[in-house]
């Protein structure tokens, strides 16, 4: 498991058309091998954060090379971006807490590769 932390503030003058292209970006992560999720957050200052998960460094690295995506990469240090930084966690440890609907405690620990 690939987890990548993408960090941002978007400049609100192509708030929209950025807003726009993000949805036609997870449209094509989606639909890449190896895509596991993507959750997107938004703090109330402003900063965005996403999380995304794919099976293994091979298939990030094909998204991060995909034709179309390299264009919106550019796309958005040219316009959208004030800032950005992106953390990639190649070896990351899960834990995990989830309680059952009866009540009873399931968690685990451990390194998923």
């Amino acid at each position: 498991m690939i987890v990548a932390v993408f960090r941002s503030r978007v400049r609100a003058e192509h708030l929209q058309e950025y807003l726009e292209r993000g949805e036609a970006m997870e449209r094509l992560a989606r639909s890449m091998p190896g895509f596991v999720s993507v959750k997107d957050f938004v703090a109330e200052d402003g900063e965005a954060v996403s999380i995304h998960e794919w099976e293994s460094a091979e298939q990030l690295a094909a998204w991060r090379e995909h034709p179309e995506h390299k264009r919106t990469q550019q796309l958005g240090r040219e316009k959208f971006y004030d800032e950005y930084t992106l953390y990639v966690c190649d070896r990351p440890r899960q834990s995990r807490f989830r309680r059952s609907p009866a009540g009873a405690v399931h968690s685990e620990k451990g390194r998923k590769s």
